[in-house]
């Protein structure tokens, strides 16, 4: 059986996955203190913002359409 690694559903699993290490990694910074440079934390949430952005453009473009 071929396995095709770039189905829409794989990426989506991918991006969630991603975001979550994301969030992890901001709750962490921002509880223990762990981020001497605040540019560099408003990067990571600015990419986290992106991710989910992404993950929602997907899951819509995944499911119907409701108003058919």
């Amino acid at each position: 059986m071929e396995t095709n690694l770039h189905y829409p559903e794989r990426r989506l699993i991918e991006l969630r996955m991603a975001h979550h290490e994301m969030d992890v990694c901001i709750d962490n910074a921002t509880l223990h203190g762990g981020w001497r440079d605040d540019l560099q934390l408003r990067r990571l949430k600015k990419r986290r913002l992106a991710l989910r952005d992404e993950i929602v453009a997907l899951e819509f473009s995944l499911s119907p359409d409701a108003l058919a």
